[in-house]
């Protein structure tokens, strides 16, 4: 579908976030650099996310009960602490490192991009954070979303169809009518299974300079962008 008449047929657009509005892996360098220079950030933060899947699949196993992002992601960190020198941290000390995720930093384009979307678009985050992450990173960040929806909404965590067709119906339109927008291949197609319209934001760098990510272009995608300022270029918004 040509560019403008997708413009025109969208309604909503769902954005995920770790990765694709937010520096997770930068933040956290950032952040062990304040608090244990001593450790390596880089290291750590992708440890950090190593865990991220596991854990979310011991819930969709059902060896969990629903289990919000914010408490997996203490139990990875309790699990991480003691290979980087951290297994004395206490349980403040813990908890507070764990609300990191709530203070991820935007990437340089979010918050201008969002606002030009806000223009014309419905915007939402469609995260597996949970809601109170979402809207502590949001307030710290100024990110405009006119909604917080997450995986806790439906108790189910991306890819599983009920997150990517609940948004559809909180707002009441055909799915075709929701975009994802997001930086990771596996969350666009489980969008696209359901019937939403996909973009891809390229993020090289969501793990770092030392591990640079493949953005290639995938046709199977409806818009393929470099920075949230592309997206709206591609819609049609100045």
């Amino acid at each position: 579908m040509a560019a403008a008449a997708l413009a025109n047929q969208v309604e909503v657009l769902a954005f995920d976030i770790f990765g694709t509005v937010a520096d997770w892996h930068g933040s956290i360098v950032r952040e062990m650099r304040e608090r244990h220079p001593q450790v390596d950030g880089d290291a750590f933060a992708r440890a950090w996310r190593a865990g991220y899947k596991p854990a979310m699949a011991r819930v969709a196993s059902g060896q969990l009960g629903w289990t919000l992002i914010d408490d997996l992601h203490r139990m990875i960190l309790d699990d991480i602490l003691p290979r980087f020198g951290l297994a004395h941290l206490g349980g403040e000390e813990r908890e507070d490192l764990n609300k990191v995720w709530h203070r991820l930093d935007p990437w340089p384009d979010s918050v201008a991009g969002l606002e030009r979307l806000k223009r014309r678009y419905i915007l939402c985050t469609l995260s597996n954070g949970n809601i109170g992450l979402l809207t502590r990173m949001a307030k710290r960040a100024g990110l405009p979303w006119d909604c917080v929806l997450s995986a806790e909404v439906f108790r189910a965590y991306k890819p599983d169809p009920a997150t990517y067709l609940g948004v559809a119906k909180v707002f009441d339109v055909e799915p075709g009518q929701v975009m994802l927008v997001a930086a990771h291949h596996e969350d666009l197609e489980g969008a696209r299974r359901c019937g939403l319209r996909t973009a891809y934001i390229e993020r090289p760098l969501e793990f770092g300079a030392a591990q640079p990510k493949d953005v290639s272009a995938r046709p199977a995608n409806d818009l393929h962008c470099t920075s949230l300022a592309d997206l709206a270029d591609q819609l049609g918004l100045g």
